[in-house]
Formats: structure tokens, C-alpha cells, sequence
């Protein structure tokens, strides 16, 4: 037995080569191995040759035509073939530009499969990217079913307390207009509970897990999860970076517990790829992540990590304050005379990018006839190009809607391309909501967004583009395709080299990420976009919630949030759709020109604030002081904080209470000077610096307020 162990960034990782010439992974935690832990009583003795009741592999690879030998797995992506079988070829440790990297090879004799699995280190972040490369190195065709981007036996072997009081999964349901919905789950609840503790464990068929089937990567839930063992005070965190359908999987396996990360699958979601000899398949890349048990810590590294694996881009740096005119607002209408008014508003409150949202390129119903891309003169008699060049005389950035991967069945343009342009599947193509779905590995396709984009910047003089998308194409397409989850993939990553080829010919272009709000929240698409719409909800109370959990899912300088002061609203209303956006990224919409000046004066106080202290944004890390927001909860907090500042948002929804106390003993014993930041000085509050608590009195039923934590000026 050789033993490989290692610690870096806090994470103790661990593995050894068997006597039977395997490569075992088990163990992955902030804490030392304790190797008693690793015996159950189903379990032989670790080290033996036993692989197939032994289990720990560090990738589980499943090929067609193989047999699993360990009997009643159902469903699970456990002992797979040829996986348990692969054989150690060699490891490497060394350092790159990015980290300390890890790289392991095993082989299979029999198929001739070589896999080379990959954990790289992020500065000094305890977090690992991990994927794996299978390479077709024999004589016969190789069909994969599954393949493990990241495989994890073990995880709750730490610590005597018994699984299910210890464990629990912490994951974000996720929806159209109801956004980042945290919810916590023990093993019991999940229904792959244990036995008592003084009875042997048995061995079960049942897996928990959460997953995508689609190009939606978001639809039910964000493919990210928090793994709790409170008896060990451990956490493992992880976030899939894929763009279509990935499955993250809760399993049981000889007396412990496994997590198997991937993405596609013949399984979950109709996906296979032929390997002919020579031909290889790499997996989508997961980060995995250990700490002590806290949420807040582990969101703060990987807030970190979102940082460092995304494209350097200016407005992730400059944070402009962009105004739509869509939500609650026009609402996908524009027309020139409309919009005059609403771009000198916005220009006076010190907006910096405006959007023309939808519509803009119809002269009426346009949902089932988009993918041309032209203006419309019945709404813009004198052309975009003079709308967008009065936008820039009054100090803003053009923007336009557009959604490219789709075309309306009622479109023209549908009917005069060949059937291969879009997704096909028994021969016919593919609907949804009055749409096809367009295959971006078609290289016409390709020339046809590509003018389009030439065109709304150069022709029309758009810096902005709000890039939507509204359906579901389902499990993939059978065009030049193994299977239709192959061709799904493919289609996903050819999207993704479009796009980086985007900002390679216009490198200051904004883009945002939108699919009917936070539909394709992964950081696939958001470590090439700048920018990522948070919801298309249009209740600004429960838009509270939303951004309060947003910087959970991606960065707080790519978290767009409407702020949409309504028409018939009050100063409370407005000041509460501006606390929703100003501790993330200002997405200003409402009809500003028709506010009474009281309620125009909480916009333009909201904005410049924001303008101030937005250099702080772009490093701050997230933490929740009252735990993450609910939509059923009265209050909820975010706060947001960088080496010399914080801040704290904090809202009231109904209830009978009207005080409340905030515990933030991180902030405690420090000379700080705290203020009601927005709206300046309209609260009564007591900060209690020896006990690190803030108290509040938020009289309105519905009221919001951000307070600032500052070090006392230097006498």
C-alpha cells in the first residue's frame, strides 16, 4: 500500500494504492483522517485487495456491455464498469499559475480506457475544480453512460454522532420568479436514513438526487449543494459548472455515504457518447470545496473562487447602474415616445447603461415570430440608431434585448433554412412555446448571430446586450449526435465558444445572462457573462428574498435586481425596491419620469449612495446574519463585507413586531462608525459594540434600510 497524503488551503485530502494495484480517494474534509472511521461493520479491512466491497474509487466510469458485479445498486452510479476496476498508472503534484494541481491516471485493461482525473487549487482558497478525461486507447468502439466529474465515499464518516442526527443538505430550489430557495434536509428527511445506532447499517437501493434534464440548467434547482456534519463541525460545498442537464447524487454504499457530481447522463437525461479508438471525453468541470461547518464561510470562498475563474472583464470592476425599461415599467411595448421620457429620467438619476427591452424590433405581437433581428419603424419612425445616439448624448450606454437560440415557428426566416439549423428529434424539429430551438454547432447558424450581433452594435450603436432565453428544448437533439444528450452537450459547449468568441471581437461589449429571469444561473455561462438576471418577479417584497439569498449563487457584482418603483407605491415602497439592489448590481427600471418628487428623490439618493461605495462590492464576500432569507420569513438580512467596510440590508415584511435585534458578533469590539447608510439617517437604531448586536425600529409593516459599518476616521 502506498499512501498519498496531502493538506493545502486547509483541506485534508487522501489516498492510497492498494496492493491490487488500485487507486483508492477517501478522504476530503478540513479535519485530519481518522482511520477507524473509515471501518463499518459491513466492511472489510480497508487496505485489503477486496475492491469490490471496498469501494473509495476516485471516479466511477460506466461503459455499455460491461457487467456490474455488486448486486441491487438500482439506480445509483455506484460500482460501475469498468470504474471499479481501473488500475493505477501514475499521479502527479505540481504547481501552475492558478494553484496546486493534482493529477491521477488509472487504466482499464479490458476496454482500453485510460482516465486521467484532475483537482486543481485556486490560490488560497480550500477549494478544488475537479473533472476527469476518458480516453479511448483500445481497438473497439466504447460507448460511456456516466462519468463522474467528481466521486466522494465517505462523507459522513467523521465523528461518532450517529448519521442521521448529524447530516444534513442544505440545497437551492430554484424557479421561474421564485429564485433561490434555500431549504435544509436531514438523511431522514431525504429518505436515506440510517438504522439505529447500535444496529449493523444495511445496504440500500435508494439515492437522493438533485439534477437538471435540459438546456434550463436552473429550472428546479441550482446545481450547487451544502453537505453539513455537525458532530465533526465539517461542511463540504460544491457548485456544478454546466450550462444543460447534471446530476448531483446522495447515495449509500457499504456502510457510508457517497456523493457523485456529474453532468449528462444516460439515465437522468438521455445521454451516451460513442468513444472510437483515438477519441476521448472530458467531463464538465465541479467545485468542491471543505470547511468547518459555516455556510457563511464556505459561500465566502467560493465567492472568492467565482472571482478567479471568471473572465476579466470592466463592468464586473466598474459596476455600472443600468436602466431597463421593461419590468413594471414598459413591459416589452417601447416605442420613441415612450421612451424620450423615461432616458431622460433615468439619465437624471445618474443611471449609466439604458436597455430597450423587448419589442423593440416588432411593430406588434412578436413572441412566435423573433429571429430576424430587424428595428421596427412603426415604433421608431426615425430609426434605433437615432434613440441609442440620444441615449449617448445624455452620458449612457445604449442596450437592447435580443434572444438568439431561439426562432419563432412564425418567423420567415424559419421556413427558408434547412432543418439541421435546429434542434431535431425523430425527425421533426422541436417546439417549445412557439420556438425552435437553434443548434449553435451549425456553422451557418453561427454566421446568422453573429450578424446579428455585428449589427445591433455596430449599426445600431449598442454597448448593452440583455441576452434572453425563454424555453425548454428538452433532452437534446438526434442531429450529428451519439444519442440526444450528446447532442445537447455539444451544442452547450459550441454555445460557449460563441460567446467567448463575442468578446473577443468586442471586448468592452456588456452581455447579460437572462432566461426568464435566473433559468441558467450556473457559472458555465456566468464565467464568461459579466452579468446575471436574478428574476423576472414583479413583487418587490418578495424580491427581498431573492436578493438576499442572490450572493449565494453567484457574485454580488454580477447580481442583477430590478429595482421598479411602482406607479401607485409610496417613499416606503421605493425605498424598499432600492434596498433590494444596492448591495449587489442596480437594475433601475419604473416609470421614473411619473415619480412625485419625494419618491424620485429616494432613486437619485439610491444611486449616488450606490456610486460611493461600490469599490467596496466587487471584493465584499456575502454573510447572513439572521441565516438565508425564506419567503415566508417577516425579516431577512444580507450582509456584505470587504477588508474595511460592511454593510447590512436589512427588510421587514409584515408581522407584529416592530423592533428587532441583529446578531453580528463578527462585527463586535470593533471601533466602528455605523450609520443608516440608505436612506440616510430615516431609521432608529442602537449598535451595541461589546455585544456585537444591532437593534432596529422599523415601524412601516413594509420597510427596508441599509446600514454602514465604517472604521471611525483617524483624529
Amino acid at each position: 500500500m502506498n499512501r498519498i497524503s496531502i493538506f493545502h488551503n486547509g483541506v485534508h485530502l487522501e489516498f492510497c494504492v492498494t496492493q491490487a494495484g488500485q487507486l483508492k480517494f477517501f478522504h476530503f474534509s478540513p479535519n485530519p483522517l481518522e482511520e477507524s472511521d473509515l471501518i463499518t461493520q459491513k466492511e472489510p479491512d480497508p487496505w485489503g485487495p477486496d475492491y469490490l466491497t471496498q469501494g473509495w474509487p476516485l471516479v466511477q466510469v460506466q461503459v455499455s456491455g460491461y457487467n456490474r458485479p455488486y448486486e441491487r445498486q438500482g439506480n445509483k452510479h455506484l460500482v460501475t464498469a469498468p470504474g471499479y476496476a481501473l488500475r493505477y498508472v501514475s499521479h502527479r503534484d505540481e504547481e501552475n499559475e492558478t494553484g496546486r494541481l493534482l493529477t491521477f491516471v488509472q487504466e482499464d485493461d479490458e476496454t482500453g480506457l485510460l482516465v486521467t482525473s484532475w483537482m486543481q487549487f485556486y490560490g488560497d482558497l480550500p477549494v478544488v475544480r475537479c473533472s476527469s478525461r476518458v480516453e479511448n486507447r483500445g481497438t473497439e468502439v466504447q460507448t460511456l453512460e456516466y462519468v463522474s466529474s467528481f466521486f466522494y465515499q465517505g462523507v459522513e464518516k467523521e465523528s461518532p454522532v450517529p448519521t442521521d442526527e448529524k447530516m444534513s443538505l442544505l440545497i437551492p430550489h430554484n424557479s421561474w420568479m421564485k429564485e433561490m430557495n434555500w431549504k435544509r434536509y436531514t438523511f431522514p428527511d431525504l429518505g436515506i436514513q440510517c438504522s439505529q445506532p447500535t444496529m449493523p447499517t444495511p445496504r440500500t437501493s435508494k439515492s437522493f438526487c438533485v439534477q437538471n434534464t435540459g438546456h434550463w440548467s436552473t429550472k428546479e434547482f441550482l446545481p450547487m449543494g451544502y453537505l453539513a456534519n455537525s458532530g465533526a463541525d465539517s461542511a463540504l460545498f460544491w457548485q456544478i459548472e454546466h450550462n444543460g442537464s447534471w446530476l448531483a447524487e446522495l447515495s449509500d454504499y457499504n456502510g457510508h455515504f457517497c456523493l457523485g457530481l456529474s453532468g449528462p447522463t444516460e439515465l437522468q437525461s438521455h445521454w451516451s457518447v460513442d468513444l472510437q479508438p483515438g477519441e476521448s471525453f472530458t467531463t464538465v468541470p465541479v467545485a468542491v470545496g471543505a470547511v468547518e461547518n459555516s455556510f457563511d464561510t464556505a459561500m465566502a470562498a467560493l465567492t472568492r473562487y467565482r472571482r478567479l475563474i471568471r473572465r476579466p472583464n470592466a463592468d464586473d470592476e466598474d459596476l455600472p447602474v443600468i436602466f431597463n425599461d421593461y419590468m413594471n415599467c414598459l413591459f416589452g411595448d417601447p416605442t420613441t415616445e415612450k421612451e424620450l421620457p423615461l432616458i431622460d429620467a433615468a439619465a437624471e438619476a445618474g443611471c449609466e447603461y439604458y436597455v430597450i427591452d423587448a419589442g423593440w424590433y416588432s411593430p406588434g405581437f412578436w413572441w412566435d415570430s423573433v429571429g430576424e433581428w430587424q428595428e421596427s419603424r412603426e415604433r421608431f419612425p426615425d430609426g434605433l440608431r437615432q434613440l441609442t445616439n440620444y441615449i449617448r448624448s445624455k452620458g449612457m450606454v445604449p442596450g437592447v434585448w435580443l434572444e438568439l437560440e431561439s426562432m419563432g415557428i412564425h418567423c420567415p426566416l424559419a421556413e427558408q433554412v434547412p432543418d439541421d439549423w435546429f434542434f431535431l428529434r425523430h425527425g421533426k424539429k422541436v417546439y417549445d412555446r412557439s420556438r425552435y430551438q437553434l443548434d449553435f454547432r451549425n456553422p451557418q447558424v453561427i454566421d446568422h448571430v453573429n450578424e446579428v450581433v455585428r449589427r445591433v452594435v455596430e449599426d445600431y450603436g449598442v454597448g448593452y446586450i440583455k441576452m434572453d432565453y425563454n424555453i425548454e428544448p428538452g433532452i437534446g437533439t438526434e442531429v450529428r449526435a451519439d444519442s440526444v444528450g450528446d447532442g445537447l452537450l455539444q451544442h452547450e459547449r459550441a454555445y460557449l465558444r460563441w460567446l467567448e468568441g463575442v468578446f473577443v471581437r468586442y471586448p468592452g461589449l456588456v452581455i447579460e445572462n437572462c432566461s426568464s429571469g435566473g433559468l441558467r444561473m450556473d457559472y458555465a455561462m456566468l464565467s464568461r457573462y459579466s452579468i446575471q438576471s436574478t428574476s423576472d418577479t414583479e413583487d418587490y417584497r418578495m424580491y427581498a428574498t431573492i436578493a438576499a439569498n442572490a450572493p449565494a449563487a453567484v457574485t454580488p457584482e454580477q447580481a442583477a435586481v430590478w429595482s421598479y418603483p411602482m406607479r401607485d407605491g409610496d417613499v416606503e415602497e421605493t425605498v424598499f425596491n432600492m434596498v433590494n439592489a444596492l448591495l449587489l448590481r442596480v437594475h433601475q427600471s419604473g416609470h421614473l419620469a411619473e415619480l412625485s418628487p419625494e419618491r424620485l428623490a429616494c432613486v437619485h439618493q439610491g444611486i449616488a449612495w450606490y456610486k460611493s461605495i461600490r469599490s467596496h462590492l466587487k471584493n465584499a464576500v456575502p454573510f447572513w446574519p439572521l441565516g438565508l432569507s425564506d419567503y415566508r420569513d417577516v425579516w431577512s438580512a444580507l450582509a456584505l463585507e470587504d477588508e474595511t467596510v460592511g454593510y447590512l440590508a436589512l427588510w421587514r415584511r409584515g408581522g407584529d413586531e416592530s423592533r428587532l435585534t441583529v446578531p453580528l458578533p463578527r462585527w463586535a469590539g470593533r471601533a466602528a462608525q455605523v450609520s443608516c447608510a440608505y436612506p440616510a439617517g430615516a431609521c432608529a437604531f442602537r449598535w451595541d459594540e461589546a455585544a456585537g448586536t444591532l437593534t432596529v425600529e422599523f415601524p412601516a409593516p413594509v420597510m427596508a434600510r441599509i446600514f454602514a459599518f465604517e472604521p471611525e476616521p483617524q483624529v
